[in-house]
């Protein structure tokens, strides 16, 4: 699935993992990763599962976060 929302992907040393935030779905969405790639992967199968669920229940889906829009810049 191809979508255009934040994942944004930073280590942990209290959890000792990479540790992922989809803030579009809210400050308690989070997933992780023993390594960057699971960390990733792991993220866009959230993604899925949030958007399908969202579709599913007639819910509106968040607006997705431009670099423009955005106080977080790497």
């Amino acid at each position: 699935m191809n979508s255009h929302y934040t994942i944004i992907i930073q280590w942990s040393h209290e959890d000792e993992c990479f540790v992922v935030s989809l803030p579009e779905w809210g400050e308690f969405c989070h997933t992780h990763g023993d390594t960057y790639e699971e960390a990733c992967k792991n993220a866009q199968e959230v993604l899925e599962m949030l958007i399908e669920t969202a579709l599913e229940n007639g819910e509106s889906l968040p607006e997705p976060k431009t670099l423009e829009q955005s106080s977080q810049v790497a």
